[in-house]
C-alpha cells in the first residue's frame, strides 16, 4: 500500500565513471553531482516500486538539492529518500546522501506515478 513513510537506502562505491571528470559536470575526480542525483533518484524510485499497481512505474518530475562535500573515488556514499507527501500521481521525497557520518547533499524530490504502457506511446 503506498503511504507516506516509505523509504529506501540506496547505495554506490564512488568509480571513475561516477567522477565529475567522466560525466562532463567538472574536472575534479570526485563523485559528479548528477551521478548523487541519480543515486537518490533510485531510492525514490525504489522506495515504493513494490506498492505500486501493476504495469505502473514512476518517473522523476523534479529535483532540488545541494552538493555539500566531496567523495572520492573508492568512497561508499548512500542515498536515502523517505516518501514525505502524496498527492494523487505526485510524489513529494525527502533525499539524503551521506559518506559515512558525513552529510553529502540533501533535498527534495517529485516523481509522477505512470502506466509504463501510456508513458511510452507518448514517444
Amino acid at each position: 500500500m503506498l503511504e507516506t513513510g516509505l523509504t529506501h537506502t540506496s547505495s554506490i562505491v564512488v568509480s571513475d565513471s561516477d567522477t565529475a571528470i567522466a560525466l562532463g559536470s567538472g574536472d575534479m575526480p570526485v563523485l559528479a553531482t548528477p551521478a548523487m542525483l541519480a543515486l537518490m533518484e533510485n531510492a525514490a524510485m525504489l522506495a515504493v516500486a513494490p506498492e505500486l499497481p501493476e504495469g505502473s512505474t514512476t518517473v522523476g518530475g523534479h529535483i532540488s538539492s545541494s552538493h555539500l562535500m566531496p567523495s572520492a573515488v573508492g568512497a561508499e556514499v548512500h542515498a536515502r529518500a523517505t516518501l514525505e507527501k502524496i498527492d494523487g500521481r505526485k510524489l513529494y521525497f525527502n533525499v539524503v546522501a551521506t559518506e559515512g557520518d558525513r552529510l553529502v547533499g540533501e533535498g527534495t524530490h517529485l516523481r509522477f506515478i505512470v502506466d509504463r504502457e501510456r508513458f511510452m506511446a507518448k514517444l
